[in-house]
């Protein structure tokens, strides 16, 4: 059995807004650096049900590997053994997001993360918006797995979406949606990466960054140390937050976050975008069919057409 690759709802004009990112955008696989490719790779098909999609050694031993669901890339490792272990007051990743196609879904996959003894627990939340639950893997990324409400039972008020953070019990909730079928096989069931939560040293400064220059706009901008934001009516594609970073200066080389991905559908989206950057005097790098930049803590941003490869996925 196979399944058809999850998507968010297109809701875009087609128009190109200049200040704006597109409302049709998605996000793509996120790069992490690992010291122990085979650990992780191990880790990532056992306990998310992952399967790899394609692998690339460079010159001078640097192995790339793509997994994902159904032929959709959701993580890329990258083997660069010997950089220093993940910082949790460092700038960069607070966790990947994969959004599920359903509770039986999210279930099944929750109970793969769960008794795979290398994931690390770290809560639960019902969000108003979603249900999710939250994990670290052995090198200590953190991963968010969630199924999305439908937006009609969302709530928006003077712009910004409603969202909390309320208890999920983990075992009334599999009792309640893991299905036979589901469990049996979770890999059949699609997904995508919904959204990436960053370390940030100064919301602030984050703000001026992906919303004034990249072009997202604010969902949540009243949370405490952190800032929510999305295109097209989303409840958030990034976040940024400082609960474990504040006054983080620019990140120092080490294991861990090492792109956040995201696809635009056309080069006039991409030419928007540049304008945005060149306006805000922010170095940027672009090769045609995609537009690289970093953040103020020097996290990777690259931004590309769709149909992109792995082959030049593997090759950024």
């Amino acid at each position: 059995m196979t399944s058809s690759p999850l998507t968010l709802p297109a809701t875009g004009s087609g128009a190109v807004d200049d200040r704006h990112l597109s409302a049709d955008l998605a996000m793509d696989a996120v790069t992490l650096r690992v010291g122990d490719l085979e650990l992780m790779s191990s880790y990532y098909e056992n306990a998310l049900a992952l399967a790899p999609i394609e692998e690339k050694a460079r010159v001078g031993g640097e192995v790339h590997r793509v997994l994902g669901r159904g032929g959709v890339p959701f993580v890329r490792l990258v083997a660069t053994p010997g950089l220093p272990a993940v910082d949790p007051g460092q700038a960069g990743l607070f966790h990947t997001a994969f959004l599920f196609e359903g509770q039986a879904a999210l279930a099944a996959t929750v109970q793969r993360a769960a008794q795979d003894p290398r994931s690390r627990f770290a809560g639960t939340g019902d969000h108003l918006v979603s249900e999710a639950f939250y994990f670290a893997d052995p090198e200590g990324n953190g991963i968010e797995l969630y199924w999305d409400r439908p937006r009609d039972q969302w709530t928006w008020v003077n712009g910004e979406v409603a969202m909390d953070t309320l208890f999920i019990d983990p075992n009334k909730y599999l009792g309640e949606h893991l299905t036979e079928e589901a469990q049996a096989d979770p890999g059949i069931h699609p997904g995508i990466v919904g959204h990436v939560h960053l370390q940030v040293g100064d919301v602030e400064s984050a703000r001026k960054f992906y919303i004034d220059t990249l072009g997202f706009e604010t969902t949540v901008g009243n949370h405490p140390g952190a800032l929510f934001a999305a295109a097209g009516g989303y409840h958030h594609h990034v976040a940024m937050n400082t609960w474990n970073s504040r006054g983080a200066g620019p990140r120092a080389a080490g294991l861990g976050l090492a792109d956040v991905a995201i696809t635009l559908p056309a080069r006039a989206d991409l030419d928007a975008l540049t304008g945005r950057l060149k306006k805000a005097g922010i170095d940027f790098g672009d090769e045609g069919r995609s537009v690289s930049v970093r953040d103020p803590w020097g996290t990777p941003v690259t931004l590309s057409l769709p149909g992109t490869s792995t082959e030049e996925l593997l090759a950024r």
